[in-house]
This record gives C-alpha cells, structure tokens and sequence, in this order.
C-alpha cells in the first residue's frame, strides 16, 4: 500500500513531540504540507527541524476557542485549506491519580479542555472549508483510557478520553454526507513523552514486568506505530470508514 499525502495540508496539534511529532514527520516524509501545532515553543522548532522545509511550526493553545479560529484562517489563507486534521494534543497536565474528593475543579476542567474541547474547536474550525471542498480526514488520537480505565488513575483523563471517542462517532455522522471520514487512534501505553517516561519509572521493575505481561506482543509499541495507524485513516484508502476506534495496543 502506497500511501501519498502529495498536494495535501496536514495540520497536527500536540507535535512538540511523542505521538503529535511522529504523526508530523510521517505526513512530511509523504508529502504533505505540514502545519505543527503545540505550545511548547522549542519543542515545536525541534519537530519541525526534523521534518524539513514542508512543517511549519505554529504556536497555538488549542483550548482557547478564538485563537483556533484565527490560526485555521490564517493557516487557510497562507497555506490551502486544511486536508488532513489530526487532533494529538492532550495529556494529563502533570497532574497524578488522587481521590476523587481531592479532585479541585480547575484541575478536571483543564484536563477536558485540552482532550476534548480542543479536539472539538480545531474541527469546528476546519470544517467549513472541507464541506466546501467535499472531502477531508480528521483523526481523533485518544487513549485506551477511553476505553476502558486509565492506568494513572486520573478520573477527567478517563472520561474526557471517552468523550472524544463519543465525538468522534458523533461527528463520523454529521460530517459524513460532505465526504468527510473522523476516525479515532486509541494507543495503549507507550514511552512517549516525558510524563510516559515518569509513569514507567513509578512502576518499577515488577510493575513494568506485570504489564508487558498484559499485552500479546510481550513488548511496547513506539510513537511510530502510533503514526502508523494515522497514516492509514489519513489516507484515500481509508475513504469508506469513518466513526471507528482503532486500538493500538499490541493487543488486548
């Protein structure tokens, strides 16, 4: 399967690095125009180092609904209207598992915030112009939190991942009639980013042993594998599915 993103825009939110940078890098090793979005500023320049001359690293807090509308226009105006939307930003904010009558307001607010409004203003954002132009992908990344439980514990993790799931179906629907599929890659747990790399490190060897025992491969995935799947929902042989969840997960 050849897959090409030739005469494509994509524009990746979350790409400062993990998942968000490789999703970039492969839509740029295909291709495509590439527009880098995150708000870790030289994070961001490191991603779009790596990718060349066809990523273009943006500076944008997805959660603040006015701004994303002001990039997408202005990413419309300089660079085509956007293709290809993959909705990667999101996380747990450095915040740990705690109970839940510990859990104050602003921090469950901010954790759905970036998971899921964020998801919902950038497609909000690009859809006018792919309903113009009867045709567009949007790539949801959620998690296997989302699916089932989350393994930090975190209550608005859990739940906001499944609202974007919930999104996702939902959107499939609405914006299907324009030929416009919205997909969902949920991940388990790979050694991403930092706040990976700090749970990993909390399991401890025992820990670590115990849940690659959960896993039919035997093994951790990477950020590739992640992009991997992106790839293909991104792509025209993706055209007839829409509204799915992909679990990548080295099996369940």
């Amino acid at each position: 399967m050849n897959i090409t993103f030739e005469g494509r825009t994509a524009l990746v939110t979350g790409a400062a690095h993990g998942f968000g940078r490789a999703i970039a890098l492969a839509f740029a090793a295909r291709g495509a125009s590439v527009v880098a979005c995150d708000i870790l500023q030289a994070e961001l320049a490191d991603t779009a180092r790596l990718a060349g001359e066809a990523c273009t690293p943006r500076v944008l807090d997805i959660t603040q609904r006015d701004a994303v509308q002001a990039a997408v226009a202005e990413i419309e105006a300089n660079h085509g209207p956007v293709d290809v939307l993959v909705n990667c930003a999101g996380g747990v904010l450095g915040q740990v598992g705690r109970p839940i009558e510990e859990i104050a307001e602003a921090d469950w607010n901010a954790i759905f915030a970036v998971n899921l409004s964020g998801a919902f203003y950038l497609t909000q954002a690009v859809a006018p112009a792919m309903k113009r132009r009867q045709w567009g992908r949007v790539v949801n990344i959620s998690s296997g939190a989302g699916l089932g439980i989350s393994l930090t514990g975190i209550q608005a993790y859990a739940s906001a991942k499944a609202g974007q799931i919930g999104l996702t179906r939902q959107l499939a629907h609405e914006l299907g009639p324009f030929g416009i599929t919205v997909n969902n890659v949920a991940p388990g747990f790979v050694r991403s980013n930092p706040t990976t790399e700090r749970q990993w490190e909390a399991m401890g060897e025992e820990g670590q042993a115990k849940l690659i025992q959960t896993i039919a491969l035997k093994r951790l995935g990477s950020p590739d594998d992640i992009a991997n799947a992106v790839m293909f929902f991104a792509s025209e042989q993706a055209g007839w599915i829409s509204g799915q969840v992909l679990s990548v997960d080295g099996g369940k």
